[in-house]
């Protein structure tokens, strides 16, 4: 039986790196050893840049939030406490987007959480 050589699934793995790494700097577009460590590097970058995301577009609804409820003369946590005991149960990315859009509302909304404390 004739001896099967890996040439073909090598070259396709290498080539499949290098694809990747195009558009790096130097030798880490070139070389395959430094191109696989940066595109190993670069996925785990992006892999936690996916989960710090969520966690920054949380931040940025609650201070858009809190800055509407300022402005109406109530702070964040009493204006989110408010909203549950009176069975609001719109989400924070929704509550920044009527904050920024429809002050007007938001007023409502806000009058609305300090009369069921």
């Amino acid at each position: 039986m004739a001896r099967v050589k890996g040439a073909m699934a090598t070259r396709k793995r290498r080539k499949k790196v290098l694809k990747l790494a195009k558009g790096y700097f130097g030798s880490k577009s070139k070389h395959f050893k430094m191109a696989k460590q940066a595109v190993m590097k670069s996925g785990n970058y992006a892999y936690i840049g996916r989960k710090q995301k969520k966690r920054d577009f949380r931040r940025l609804w609650i201070t858009r939030i809190s800055a509407g409820c300022k402005a109406n003369g109530v702070n964040y946590s009493t204006f989110m406490n408010g909203l549950k005991k009176a069975g609001v149960t719109l989400n924070r990315k929704m509550l920044s987007e009527i904050a920024i859009s429809d002050p007007a509302a938001f007023t409502a909304l806000v009058e609305q959480a300090k009369a069921a404390k």
